[in-house]
């Protein structure tokens, strides 16, 4: 006899509270194995697959995709036993009050007992099996009826809208009761006569965000011609594909609409031009929170200084020559930054506003500013003071890696005590930037570029930085900034000043 255990959106860490559901890897109906992904959500920290803990039939889901589930509730309802290919699919039925994924239940269901992010099996999924929803679902017998839960669950209905393979609403789908935009433009795909031939089998795109936008606006992901490597298609070709929807349906639209009038309600769609909306949720909702706080709470200043990067550039070229690992700039210039804040800790703190106290840390974990598809990020070395620069190059690089392709843990963009942010990589020379709350100071760097300096008594081209040191007032006056924003010029012009702290 089968028995219906309820999953719950676990705790995701780092006092997150909620998650929204970006993309569905199950179905109601399908088999699952111990420790099988069966959602991906979008938290205020990262982009992350949910694993289950039961294998067995998926008999209900709950939230639909885009939107927002609060840690503890349900998420789905899985159907364990001997013979739970007979439970029917969709039926919305849930186990008891007590089948949730703790305590003894997890045993009971032969559960891996993994419910934490970033937690499972490395096996590879089982085969996907779709049970026919006929047979009636048998739960465990209740002393007391389930509370009935926050979320309706997900049933099939018949008849169900059509869907491309791989998630993706299929051309000519009704997207609450109206004709997609693919529809309404008279296309299928904007990939154009060019586009690859439907294919069985996976679509490969870049992110699931990616296809969450096709599947959005009805565009069917087969009929469109990746640009990437390999096929892949990027959210540029998607979006191309739209703009050619939006131009075919404008050519049908009377040209009076270009001129139609804006009502007190706010202002009209037309060929004109259009207003978009974008939800500040999620990792851009996080950090525009973020923003705000620190600017409201935190009396920062930034004062900065020129520096001759030429002497760094050449003693990291020295250490490159070798066939040893290579070194990175940012790695030096962490390197120079614990030295700093060995001499000055006052900027190596936070600010205790409740205590009304100044907590200053023993501990040097650097996060530094990252720039990704989903926005900015700040991935955090931890123990930045415990490590040399080959070990320094090496976190830098995993965890800039991890940022691109969505899969840094919640564990792994918090704890910072002091943030290093290179913007010269996006070819500006200086910057005021806003404090990474609740950290005390923030180090900039601008692009190394050659310029006519001073060397020596003579004028000479070097190559120079502008650094720039933005701080909380309450932690430390304008003399102890300026000492440590110096002694790392110092340590740029002239690396051998580190020997000292070595």
């Amino acid at each position: 006899m089968a028995e219906v255990f309820e999953f719950k959106l676990p705790d995701l860490g780092e006092g997150l509270t909620e998650a929204q559901i970006v993309h569905w890897m199950v179905e109601v109906g399908d088999v699952v194995a111990v420790d099988q992904p069966v959602v991906e959500v979008e938290t205020a920290k990262a982009m992350v697959e949910v694993p289950c803990p039961y294998g067995g039939v998926v008999t209900a889901r709950f939230g639909e995709e885009g939107g927002s589930l609060p840690v503890g509730a349900p998420l789905i309802t899985v159907a364990v036993g001997a013979d739970a290919d007979g439970v029917a699919a969709g039926s919305g039925a849930s186990g008891a009050a007590g089948d949730t994924v703790n305590g003894t239940a997890v045993a009971d269901a032969e559960g891996s007992g993994n419910v934490l992010v970033g937690y499972g099996t490395s096996a590879p999924p089982a085969r996907r099996r779709r049970v026919p929803p006929s047979a009636p679902v048998r739960a465990r017998p209740q002393s007391q009826p389930a509370a009935q839960p926050a979320f309706q669950p997900q049933a099939p209905q018949d008849p169900a809208p059509r869907r491309a393979p791989g998630g993706a609403q299929a051309p000519g789908a009704r997207v609450n009761g109206t004709a997609s935009p693919a529809r309404a433009a008279g296309i299928t795909s904007g990939a154009g006569p060019g586009a690859a031939p439907a294919q069985d089998g996976p679509v490969p795109v870049i992110s699931p965000l990616v296809r969450r936008l096709a599947r959005d606006n009805g565009l069917d992901l087969r009929e469109i011609t990746g640009s990437g490597p390999e096929g892949l298609i990027l959210r540029a070709d998607v979006e191309y594909a739209l703009r050619a929807a939006a131009s075919r349906e404008q050519a049908r639209e009377p040209r009076a609409a270009a001129s139609a009038p804006r009502t007190a309600d706010g202002p009209v769609t037309t060929a004109a031009g259009d207003t978009t909306r974008i939800p500040l949720r999620g990792l851009l909702g996080a950090a525009a929170d973020k923003f705000t706080r620190s600017r409201s709470e935190i009396p920062d200043a930034t004062c900065w200084v020129d520096a001759d990067a030429t002497e760094l550039l050449n003693a990291r070229a020295a250490m490159n020559a070798g066939s040893g690992p290579k070194i990175s700039l940012i790695a030096l210039l962490a390197r120079i930054c614990v030295a700093a804040l060995a001499r000055f800790p006052e900027l190596n703190a936070t600010v205790d506003t409740a205590a009304r106290e100044i907590v200053r840390f023993e501990d040097v974990h650097i996060g530094f500013a990252a720039q990704t598809r989903r926005g900015l990020v700040v991935p955090v070395v931890r123990d930045a003071h415990r490590r040399n620069a080959e070990s320094l190059s090496a976190e830098f690089a995993r965890l800039t890696e991890s940022a691109r392709s969505g899969g840094l843990r919640p564990a792994e963009l918090t704890g910072s005590t002091f943030t290093l942010n290179n913007y010269g990589v996006f070819g500006v020379d200086g910057s005021t930037p806003i404090l990474n709350h609740p950290e005390a100071a923030m180090l900039g760097v601008g692009r190394i570029t050659p310029k006519p300096w001073v060397h020596q008594g003579e004028l000479a081209v070097r190559h120079v930085t502008q650094l720039s040191l933005t701080f909380d007032h309450r932690v430390c006056d304008g003399g102890t900034a300026g000492g440590f924003l110096r002694h790392v010029a110092d340590c740029v012009e002239q690396p051998a000043v580190l020997l000292r702290s070595l």
